[in-house]
């Protein structure tokens, strides 16, 4: 028996119970402590775990390649000639030589309308010149004989002046005989109406056998040209000096896109700049010309407008994504040779679409984490995706030369102003920490 036991042999039973409590709440207090010593161990622990974590990323090779600047706008087709045909005479259809949708060539016959009511006025019109040149040729002679009687005195001043005032009625007449015989044929090539230009031909709006009125304010049918076509777009004020430049240097090209921006429907050439800038929008219209030999462009169809101002010639390019923005500037996470990553500031001289041009520090070659970078700091161990270092052309959908198969995004497009290029700032939104990371934390 301990000397504790007896103790609480000697001890009342409450004074026992208390004993008891007190010596288990100083053994958990010890307990306690001594797991708080062993704890203190645990951030290096840590620390030394997330360093050995490996972080899956997907990455893209820095590319040298030619980036072409686009400015973008929004514009609408505008057909370069659209008549509404309408009957310049009153007479009934006989017949409508065109099909709905037909593409019809200048001076093709279209409508032909009744053209023999005015067939007879051109006949009583001829009748009636026949009439009045045989009185003029009459009175014509009787003049000729007042005036060789005038030497001998057999006739008077005034019967002869009387004389060559008849004539001249009669020559006023012929004339006017003659005015209305034109007036009649005129009506009759009124009745067969032809196409002004080469161009397609929309809905009917008429039938044979419908009585038509020179007053109609409907049109017999609305015919457009297509090949070529226009769209007319337009660019903030500021970006109006250097298209300026570019258009004295040579003539520039302008892509038209679909309305989602995807689909490239044609390319033309700009024709001109308008002459003056809306003061409500602080924009300028411009205007492109389109061949549009397969039709792809309509009137009136809203299209998104890329003038190609210039190609950046043997650019160091990364995809857009891989730009971070932190409190010391643009970096990028470069891969190391042993895929551990490292922050590197870069300079941004341009952002074009899911390319960005850089001037210092990145080489050709090199390769950067373009998608999670969130998870990353420096010293990080990776590993590839799926797919190995994609090129930036992969990446990006731009191909080295003047063309970029894929149209360039609008939220992206780099602001132009007098010659210099100034990149806009841009978040991911689904990675605040990646955006605002500070360079080598």
């Amino acid at each position: 028996m301990t000397d504790q036991s007896v103790v609480e042999k000697n001890l009342p039973v409450k004074t026992r119970a208390a004993a008891r409590a007190v010596i288990s709440l100083t053994i958990a207090a010890i307990a306690l402590l001594a797991q708080g010593c062993s704890g203190g161990d645990s951030k290096p622990q840590k620390a030394n775990a997330a360093s050995e974590r490996v972080v899956s990323v997907a990455v893209a090779q820095v590319q040298r390649q030619d980036v072409p600047v686009y400015l973008a706008g929004l514009g609408a087709v505008t057909a370069f000639y659209t008549a509404n045909i309408k009957s310049r005479v009153d007479g009934q259809i006989m017949k409508v030589n065109f099909q709905e949708g037909q593409i019809v060539h200048e001076g093709d016959l279209l409508i032909e309308i009744d053209a023999r009511p005015y067939q007879v006025q051109l006949e009583q019109m001829e009748a009636q010149l026949f009439k009045d040149q045989a009185s003029l040729r009459d009175a014509r002679l009787n003049y000729d004989r007042y005036v060789a009687l005038i030497p001998s005195g057999s006739i008077a001043q005034q019967q002869v002046d009387t004389q060559k005032s008849m004539v001249d009625q009669l020559d006023g007449q012929v004339r006017t005989d003659q005015a209305q015989i034109d007036n009649a044929k005129l009506q009759i090539i009124y009745c067969h109406i032809t196409a002004p230009f080469t161009g397609r031909v929309g809905l009917r709006q008429v039938d044979p056998g419908n009585i038509v009125h020179a007053a109609d304010t409907n049109p017999m049918l609305i015919l457009t040209q297509l090949q070529p076509i226009a769209v007319i777009f337009t660019l903030p004020e500021e970006q109006l000096p250097i298209v300026a430049r570019r258009m004295k240097e040579g003539t520039l090209e302008v892509d038209a896109f679909s309305r989602d921006d995807q689909t490239r429907l044609g390319t033309g050439k700009l024709q001109t700049i308008d002459n003056q800038i809306d003061p409500t929008t602080g924009t300028a219209k411009l205007k492109a010309v389109f061949d549009n030999k397969d039709n792809e462009l309509w009137p009136n169809q809203f299209v998104n407008a890329k003038l190609l101002l210039e190609t950046r010639k043997n650019s160091t390019v990364v995809p857009t994504a891989a730009i971070l923005r932190g409190p010391q500037g643009t970096f990028v996470y470069a891969v190391n040779s042993d895929k551990t990553v490292e922050d590197r500031l870069v300079t941004v001289s341009l952002t074009q679409g899911d390319t960005t041009i850089v001037t210092s520090g990145l080489n050709a070659g090199d390769t950067v984490v373009t998608d999670g970078q969130d998870k990353l700091q420096r010293g990080y161990p990776i590993q590839f995706r799926d797919n190995p270092p994609s090129n930036v052309t992969g990446a990006a959908g731009v191909t080295s030369g003047l063309r970029a198969p894929a149209a360039p995004d609008h939220s992206s497009d780099t602001a132009i102003s007098g010659g210099n290029s100034v990149p806009k700032s841009s978040t991911r939104p689904d990675s605040s920490h990646s955006r605002s990371a500070t360079p080598g934390s």
